[in-house]
C-alpha cells in the first residue's frame, strides 16, 4: 500500500509544499504519515513522550556538594521528599518535551515503608561492581512518535528488601556477584504484581492510558495504584520570569493543572479514585531540620497513604496530585484503571473544565493505535526474521524509544549559583567549570534511563544508528544537537557526559552521521554538510589537542574503554613520557576517511568540498603512516599495540592483546575510479601524492578491478597482508572469538596476564570475562574480556567494508585453525549472528543474556521480556552491566535487519 501525504505550512511568508509517498500497511501508513507531519512542523507528534527520567537523584546537575559526591550528597532517600533543580524522575513517566508538566506510576503494596514513585538501586559507592539499579522494569513497545507505548513492571506484594539490598552488597567484593532482587526470595511463589501501562495518543496532547495490575500470586491482594500529576518545580529558583506557581486541583475523578505558560491539562480517571493533592516542594523539615515552605510537602501524599498523616491539602489544591485507588484482586486475577490526560482549552471563567471521553472513544483509541504499532513493526521486521527475532527488534526500538529523556543543565548556573541554591566556593575550579557555555534543553537520547540518565557521545552516535532505522529525522536532529554552539565547547572539543565533559569519547560522531546519511537514503545533503562544517571544528581540536609530538599518532585517554590497560589511561601517567595510543590514532584515522567520505559525497553537487576532500585523504595517509612509523604496529605478533614513550626516546610497547589494536581495522574506505572521474582534481591529487611521497603507498595502494570493470582502490589502515594476520588472531577461539560475538581482551591472557614495571610499580592486565574485579577508572564497567555490542557493531561494518573491496577473492580462515574458509562478507554475517543469538532462545529454549536465573529462563512471565545490557560475559553471554536497556546495544536490532534482508 502506497499513497502520498501532502503538507502545506509557511516559512516566514512563503507557502511550502510537500507531498510525501508512504508505503506499507495501514498501520505502518499511519505512524509514518505521523512521523512526516512532525518532521514538517505540521502536527508536534513528538511534543510528549516518555522524557520523563527514571532516576534524578545522584546525579551531577543535583550535586551541590563540596567534592562532587553525588551520590551521597542527593540520595534516593531524599528524592520522594526534595524538590529536584534540574530535571524530574518517575516510573512509566511521561511530560512534555520542556518538562512544564510531569505524569507518573506510584504504588504501593501496603507492606512497603515507602511508596513505589521511582526505581530503588545503588550509587556507586554502595554496590560491589558499582551503581546498580535493584528492580525488573521492561520497555516492551513503543513506535517513534510514541502513539503507542507499553510499560511492564513486576513489582513484590512483600515489603522490599531495601535494607538487605544495601547490607548484602556492602559485604560482598568485587570478586563476587552482585546481589539482586531476584535472589532475596521475594518473588517465591509468584507473589507479585504485574503492571502493565499502556498508552495511546488520540492527538498530539491527548493521551489514553490503560493501567493493568495482575495478581501472580495464589491469595487475593490489595494494590494502592496512584496515577499521580505534577509540575516542575521552576518557581523555587526565584528567577525573574519564573516565579509563577502553578496549580493542580482535584475534583472527584479528575485532576485539573492550570500553567500560565502551558495552558489547562486534566487527568480522568474511570471509577471513583480519591484526588490527593500536595505541593511538589522540599520538606525542609525532615531533611534539614528548617521550617517548610507548605505544610503540604512533595512527600504528602506518600505520608497520608502510607501512615495516614495529615500532609494533603484538604482543599484539595497543589502543584502535585494523585488520583488514589485501592483495588482488591483476586488470586491470579487482574484489574484496570482507564485514564486520560489531554490539555484542554481553557473555559470561561467560572465554568467547568471539560469531561474525557472514558468509554468508546477512548476504547477505539487505544486498539486503533496498538494495531498501528503492530503494522509497523510487522512491516520494519525483515521476511526471513523468526518471530522471536521479530520480538526482540520491536523491543529493541522500544528502549531506544523509552530512552529519549528531558535535558535541562544550564552549566553557568550551576556553577555560580542561584537563589535557591548556592554551591560550595571551590565549584568555579571543578567539575565541568571550563563548559560555562553550556546550556541544555532539549529531550535527548539517553545510554540508559537509569544507570546513565545522562547523554554520552559517543553512546548518541551508535543509538543514531538504529533510531535512524524508524526515525531518521530525530536521528538527524540528534547528531547535530551535540554540535551545536550551545553543546560544542568553543575549542572544537565535543561535550562527553555530564560527570565530566571534558572527557574524551571516540570520534564516532562523522562514521554515525554517514550510516545515518545513507538509511535516510543518501538524499539529505543539507544535513550532511552542517555536520560536516561542525565537526572540521572537532577534529581540528584533536589535531592541537591530543597529538603531543606533532607524529600523527594520538593520545586520547581512556576513550570510553575504562580499564582497558594496565593502569588509568585518562589519569597521569605513573611515570614521565606519552602514552600513543593504537585505538586513539586508529579512531582518528577512520575519522578522517569519515570525513573524506562526506566531502566527496558533498563535492559531487558543490565543487568547492574538493579541497577538503583532499585535506583529509592526505591527513588519513600521515596517520596511517605514522602508526608505523612509531611503532604502534608489532610486526612479530601482528597486533597494533599502545606504546609508552619515554623522554629518553625509549619505546614501551604495551603488549596487551586488546581491542585497543582492533580499532585500526575500522579505518577503511574505498575510492572507485567513477568518483575519480567525476572529481578530477581529486584524482589528480591522489597521482602526485603517490608519485612524490611513495612511502604512503602501503596505506593507499592497494588497487583491484570490481565486477562492474571499474577499478578500485583501498585506503586502509591495515594492507591486505596485516589485514589477513589481525583477523587471524580477531577470528581465534582462544583469543577473540567467542559464540557470542568478539570479546574486548584476549582470552590468552587468561594464563598470560600481561604485567608491566614503570616507576617501581607492577601493572597487570588479565583476562576478565564478567564484572571489573577492580576499581580502575571507577570499576563500574569491565574492557577486559566481555563482549561489547558497540565495538562489534564498527568492526563488523569494517569487515563488510573490507569485503565490498575483495568481493569473494580474499577467503580467511574461519574460526582460526578450524581449516574452513570463509569470505569477509560471511564472517560478517556470521558474527552478527552470533550477537543477535545473545538474545534468542536457544535449542533448550534458554537466553544466554539471562545467565543460570532460572526465573528469567523458564518462568513464562519472564522469559520473554527482553533485557538489553550494557555488555556480555565474554564466555557465556550472560548480560552484565547497566542491566535493563542500554541504548547502544539496541544496535542488535540493526543487525537483524542487516542480515535477514
Amino acid at each position: 500500500m502506497t499513497r502520498v501525504v501532502k503538507f502545506v505550512w509557511k516559512i516566514e511568508d512563503t507557502e511550502v509544499i510537500t507531498e510525501v509517498p508512504v508505503s506499507g500497511s495501514a498501520g505502518s501508513v499511519a505512524e509514518r504519515t505521523r512521523l512526516a507531519q512532525a518532521d514538517a512542523g505540521e502536527q508536534p507528534w513528538r511534543a510528549w513522550g516518555p522524557y520523563l527520567s527514571e532516576r534524578a537523584w545522584g546525579t551531577v546537575r543535583e550535586d551541590y556538594s563540596e567534592h562532587g559526591t553525588a551520590w551521597d550528597y542527593f540520595p534516593h532517600d531524599h528524592a520522594r521528599s526534595r524538590a529536584y533543580r534540574w530535571n524530574e524522575d518517575g516510573m512509566a513517566g511521561v511530560c512534555d518535551d520542556r518538562q512544564t508538566f510531569c505524569f507518573a506510576l506510584a504504588l504501593w503494596n501496603g507492606e512497603d515503608p515507602i511508596l513505589k514513585e521511582r526505581m530503588f538501586g545503588l550509587g556507586g559507592d554502595g554496590g560491589n561492581h558499582g551503581e546498580d539499579v535493584k528492580e525488573y522494569w521492561w520497555y516492551q513497545d513503543s513506535t517513534p512518535t510514541h502513539s503507542w507505548m507499553r510499560w511492564r513492571y513486576h513489582y513484590p506484594q512483600a515489603r522490599f528488601p531495601y535494607d538487605e539490598l544495601v547490607r548484602v552488597n556492602a559485604e560482598r567484593g568485587r570478586d563476587e556477584t552482585e546481589y539482586e532482587l531476584v535472589d532475596t526470595g521475594v518473588f517465591d511463589d509468584d507473589r507479585y504484581w504485574a503492571v502493565t501501562v499502556d498508552y495511546a495518543k488520540a492527538g498530539p496532547t491527548d493521551l489514553c492510558m490503560v493501567i493493568t495490575v495482575a495478581n501472580r500470586g495464589d491469595q487475593p491482594a490489595r494494590l494502592h495504584v496512584l496515577p499521580t500529576l505534577w509540575f516542575r518545580n521552576t518557581w523555587a529558583w526565584r528567577l525573574p520570569g519564573r516565579d509563577h506557581v502553578p496549580t493542580i486541583t482535584g475534583d472527584g475523578d479528575r485532576l485539573i493543572g492550570e500553567h500560565a505558560g502551558l495552558g489547562q491539562l486534566v487527568l480522568q480517571g474511570d471509577g471513583a479514585p480519591t484526588p490527593l493533592l500536595c505541593d511538589n516542594d522540599s520538606n525542609a523539615e525532615r531533611l534539614w531540620g528548617l521550617p517548610n515552605r507548605t505544610p503540604y510537602p512533595k512527600d504528602g501524599i506518600n505520608d497520608h497513604v502510607v501512615a495516614g498523616a495529615d500532609t494533603i491539602n484538604p482543599d484539595r489544591v497543589g502543584t502535585k496530585g494523585s488520583l488514589h485507588y485501592v483495588l482488591d484482586v483476586p488470586a491470579r486475577g487482574e484489574a484496570r484503571i482507564r485514564l486520560r490526560l489531554a490539555l484542554t482549552t481553557p473555559p470561561p471563567g467560572g465554568v467547568p473544565a471539560p469531561r474525557l471521553d472514558l468509554g468508546a472513544d477512548h476504547a477505539a483509541t487505544v486498539a486503533a493505535r496498538r494495531a498501528e504499532a503492530d503494522g509497523f513493526f510487522a512491516d520494519l521486521a525483515p521476511a526471513g526474521a523468526s518471530a522471536d527475532e521479530a520480538a526482540v527488534l520491536r523491543q529493541a526500538i522500544a528502549g531506544l524509544m523509552w530512552g529519549k529523556q528531558f535535558y535541562h543543565f544550564d552549566v553557568a548556573q550551576w556553577l555560580s549559583g542561584d537563589p535557591g541554591s548556592a554551591p560550595p566556593p571551590g565549584r568555579r575550579y571543578g567539575r565541568n567549570s571550563a563548559w560555562p557555555h553550556m546550556n541544555s534543553f532539549d529531550v535527548i537520547s539517553m545510554p540508559d534511563p537509569w544507570e546513565y540518565p545522562w547523554y554520552a557521545a559517543w553512546d548518541l552516535a551508535f543509538h543514531c544508528v538504529t533510531i535512524a532505522r524508524v526515525d531518521p529525522g530525530f536521528a538527524k536532529e540528534q547528531l547535530l544537537l551535540l554540535l551545536r554552539e550551545w553543546y560544542l565547547h568553543p575549542n572544537g572539543q565535543i561535550p562527553a557526559y555530564e560527570w565530566a565533559f571534558g572527557d574524551v569519547n571516540p570520534p564516532v560522531h562523522a562514521w554515525a552521521a554517514l550510516k545515518v546519511f545513507e538509511i535516510d537514503g543518501s538524499r539529505d545533503y543539507g544535513f550532511l554538510a552542517r555536520v560536516m562544517h561542525k565537526l572540521l571544528l572537532n577534529f581540528t581540536w584533536w589535531v592541537n589537542r591530543k597529538d603531543v609530538g606533532g607524529n600523527n599518532v594520538f593520545e586520547g585517554g581512556f576513550l570510553g574503554l575504562d580499564n582497558v590497560g594496565p593502569f588509568d589511561r585518562s589519569a597521569a601517567l605513573p611515570v614521565a613520557g606519552v602514552l600513543e595510543q593504537s585505538d586513539g590514532t586508529g579512531w582518528m584515522a577512520m575519522y578522517a576517511l569519515n570525513l573524506l567520505d562526506m566531502a566527496l559525497k558533498l563535492a559531487v553537487r558543490d565543487p568547492t568540498y574538493a579541497d577538503i576532500a583532499t585535506k583529509f585523504f592526505e591527513h588519513f595517509a600521515y596517520i596511517a603512516a605514522g602508526a608505523y612509523q612509531q611503532g604502534l604496529w608489532d610486526d612479530d605478533d601482528s597486533f597494533f599495540y599502545d606504546v609508552l614513550r619515554l623522554p629518553d626516546g625509549t619505546k614501551v610497547p604495551l603488549r596487551v592483546r586488546s581491542v585497543v589494536g582492533l580499532v585500526p581495522l575500522a579505518a577503511t574506505t574505498t575510492l572507485s575510479s567513477a568518483t575519480l572521474a567525476r572529481l578530477p582534481e581529486i584524482g589528480a591529487r591522489l597521482r602526485w601524492f603517490l608519485t612524490n611521497r611513495p612511502e604512503y603507498a602501503e596505506v593507499i595502494g592497494a588497487r583491484r578491478l570490481a565486477p562492474d570493470g571499474r577499478q578500485r582502490r583501498l585506503l586502509s589502515m591495515v594492507g591486505p597482508d596485516q589485514l589477513v594476520r589481525i583477523l587471524a588472531r580477531m577470528l581465534d577461539e582462544e583469543e577473540f572469538l567467542s559464540p557470542y560475538g568478539l570479546r574486548t581482551l584476549s582470552r590468552s591472557h587468561l594464563d598470560k596476564p600481561f604485567t608491566v614495571s614503570l616507576g617501581g610499580q607492577d601493572f597487570t592486565v588479565g583476562y576478565e570475562p564478567a564484572e571489573s574485579t577492580s576499581g580502575l577508572f571507577g570499576g563500574n564497567s569491565n574492557w577486559r574480556g566481555p563482549i561489547w555490542m558497540p565495538t562489534n557493531f564498527l568492526l563488523i561494518s569494517a569487515l563488510r567494508d573490507f569485503a565490498g573491496f575483495f568481493g569473494d577473492d580474499l577467503l580467511v580462515e574461519y574460526p582460526t585453525r578450524s581449516g574452513v574458509k570463509r569470505t569477509l562478507g560471511e564472517v560478517a554475517d556470521d558474527l552478527s549472528r552470533r550477537l543477535i543469538a545473545l538474545f534468542l532462545r536457544d535449542e533448550w529454549g534458554r537466553r544466554p543474556i539471562y545467565g543460570a536465573c532460572e526465573l528469567f529462563q523458564t518462568h513464562p512471565d519472564w522469559r520473554d521480556l527482553i533485557a538489553f545490557p550494557e555488555y556480555f560475559h565474554g564466555d557465556n553471554g550472560a548480560g552484565l552491566g547497566a542491566w535493563h536497556q542500554t541504548g547502544w546495544t539496541a544496535l542488535v536490532a540493526d543487525l537483524i535487519l542487516t542480515v535477514r534482508r
